[in-house]
């Protein structure tokens, strides 16, 4: 079985499996596995990711129907950076969206990347989609998860199964059928005839695919820059488990930032 060694934040190291045939798939699912969770690199490359990865997370009180009602400004998005998507349901609520880039950039810069994606569809929907971390600042729109980018954090792999009643499966889909489906009805009993007739719709994801197109995250950092420089947006929170990174805002839940000016009223 081969392996590839990781570094978590921590410094800690651990040897992941790197799956080359189905047996392995096989036995993982023996030993309980439901969903997979790969890293979004390659065996040869551990530190420099092949995949940009967007997750829209609906919050509560919205729902699957709200972000496919971002999609086509998400899609706009992605076509003025020259970005190709990639859409899968998450086998929930949500959607990710895979992006292959070249891998020439560290999981920091993809991150910052991806922070600059979120902000420039929140700054076109400020009323549909957010970037903000802490849930009470959140609302009901869609939050665009940047953090899903950071080292360590992974988010479940297409054809993967979900621990859920209806044994649902996070499927890839097309762009265009967005509207008509439902996630639900995405399970272990119909996934496998709708893979059989429409083939893998994530297969140019696949380092070493015919049709698979990497892009540049050169746009998106320059958009980062210009964030910063023109906006005064830096960087945002990192999950809990990581190391303090620098000219990152402070890890305070606001409503417990004592350092934080009174709110006004009037």
């Amino acid at each position: 079985m081969r392996t590839s060694r990781v570094t978590f934040p921590s410094g800690r190291t651990a040897d992941e499996v790197s799956p080359t045939e189905v047996a392995v798939l096989v036995w993982a699912a023996n030993l309980g596995t439901l969903t997979f969770h790969p890293w979004p690199v390659t065996g040869t490359d551990v530190d420099r990711p092949d995949q940009l990865r967007i997750d829209l997370d609906p919050q509560p009180g919205t729902g699957f129907g709200d972000v496919v009602a971002v999609v086509p400004v998400l899609q706009e998005v992605l076509d003025a950076h020259g970005l190709a998507g990639h859409p899968k349901t998450s086998g929930g609520r949500g959607l990710h969206v895979y992006v292959p880039v070249e891998p020439r950039w560290t999981f920091t810069e993809a991150r910052r990347a991806t922070i600059a994606l979120a902000r420039d569809l929140e700054q076109r929907v400020p009323d549909q989609v957010t970037t903000a971390w802490w849930k009470e600042e959140r609302g009901q729109k869609v939050f665009v998860d940047y953090n899903q980018m950071a080292r360590d954090r992974t988010i479940a792999s297409a054809y993967s199964i979900r621990a859920d009643p209806r044994a649902t499966v996070s499927t890839p889909v097309t762009w265009d059928e967005l509207t008509d489906v439902d996630p639900r009805d995405l399970d272990v009993t119909t996934v496998p005839g709708r893979l059989a007739r429409l083939g893998d719709l994530h297969a140019p994801l696949a380092a070493g695919d015919s049709a698979r197109r990497p892009c540049s995250l050169e746009g998106l950092l320059e958009l980062a820059d210009r964030h910063e420089r023109d906006q005064g947006l830096g960087d945002l929170p990192y999950p809990p488990d990581h190391p303090k990174m620098p000219g990152e805002p402070k890890r305070v839940q606001p409503s417990r930032d004592t350092g934080r000016p009174p709110a006004t009223t009037g």
